[in-house]
């Protein structure tokens, strides 16, 4: 069944955290192929399947419609830590025919469970710390989310985004190796936002949402970096400005000194319930923290809670590192040509010349005349 159809009638439950759940296995070196890549959990995908598969069973016997494969770090750009990088397509292949297995074997007719072909962020940040290029990224994306494809997933998860350059280096890799693959998958993005209500590379959710409302997304949302408290004024603007299904994977709450985090799995499910009984959210689940008894508490609160309308109108505008937003604005809006690098030779020079700081003094001094 495509989970498109099932998301009009409820909201779809995805898993919670993996490496938690592995790290609770308490492997050996000797479990992740040797000392070399001990702590490699994408590896385990090879050395250790049925560690991993019983990840993925643990959370679809609680009860989740949408498994994510054991990928997170599994780009080249990551594995090339571990020497890794030539083994990118077995190991993510590997990783998707195992949890399609796992959801095989839990789906019935009335409840079929899917397979999210999980993209981390990767170790390296375009805008904001640099070391790649932009071509390497979406190489090495481009070359995971076809092996996921081929490894049967029924989705695409680019998700713990933090970097807008990231982000569409990420999109235009998944939506690539849709196409070359000639299949009909669908592509979530999930986008990691601080509690200073930013990602890393500076836009808040409404300039994170204008600079991807033009992708075909099946869903839009946030994960990680939050508990549900912290998530819910940002899942409500969200839900309020996109044209896209919401999606969020909050942390089981803000870690504490010790490394726990405080979110019961009957406290994490009320609260996400809370944001369904608002028509806030269409996919929920968890991310650091969670295991699978929050996934069953939260299974089980939004059972029969009706998900999140199709939005009407949606915000129009456009971002860079701020959003402005037609609807917000009294008119007119005034161009200022001096921060213009068509418009202003000088300020061409400036950015040719990653002289930042002297091209923000100039756009402060645009914006007070």
């Amino acid at each position: 069944m495509d989970p498109s159809a099932l998301l009009k009638t409820r909201i779809l439950v995805i898993d919670g955290a993996t490496g938690t759940e592995l790290a609770a296995l308490n492997l050996k070196p000797a479990d992740f192929g040797g000392a070399q890549y001990d702590g490699c959990n994408e590896h385990l995908n090879l050395t250790l399947p049925a560690a991993v598969a019983g990840v993925h069973d643990s959370y679809l016997a609680a009860g989740a419609d949408i498994i994510e494969t054991n990928t997170f770090g599994a780009t080249s750009v990551v594995l090339a830590e571990y020497g890794l990088q030539d083994k990118a397509r077995e190991i993510n292949v590997a990783a998707a025919r195992l949890a399609r297995a796992s959801a095989e074997k839990f789906s019935t007719p009335e409840k079929p469970r899917f397979v999210a072909g999980s993209l981390g962020p990767t170790t390296k940040a375009l805008f904001v710390t640099g070391g790649i290029t932009y071509d390497e990224m979406l190489q090495s994306y481009r070359a995971q989310a076809g092996a996921l494809l081929e490894g049967g997933a029924d989705l695409l998860l680019l998700e713990t985004q933090q970097d807008m350059l990231n982000v569409r280096a990420g999109l235009t890799a998944c939506f690539g190796a849709v196409k070359a693959a000639g299949k009909k998958v669908p592509v979530i993005l999930s986008v990691t936002i601080g509690l200073d209500g930013k990602m890393l590379s500076g836009q808040d959710a409404d300039a994170m949402y204008l600079a991807v409302s033009h992708y075909p997304l099946f869903a839009l949302g946030f994960n990680c970096a939050a508990g549900p408290d912290e998530m819910r004024a940002r899942v409500r603007r969200l839900a309020a400005i996109s044209r896209f299904p919401v999606f969020c994977m909050p942390n089981a709450g803000l870690p504490l000194e010790n490394g726990s985090y405080p979110e019961t799995p009957e406290n994490f499910a009320s609260k996400i319930a809370g944001f369904a009984r608002e028509s806030r959210v269409n996919i929920a689940g968890g991310c650091c923290g969670t295991a699978p008894a929050h996934i069953k508490e939260l299974a089980r609160a939004l059972d029969g809670l009706e998900p999140a309308p199709a939005p009407g109108a949606t915000a129009r505008g456009f971002s860079g590192v701020a959003a402005v937003l037609w609807d917000e604005l009294e008119p007119p809006l005034l161009a200022g040509e001096r921060a213009n690098s068509i418009g202003s030779k000088l300020f061409r020079t400036m950015i040719a010349d990653n002289k930042w700081d002297e091209a923000v003094s100039v756009a402060i001094r645009q914006a007070g005349a």
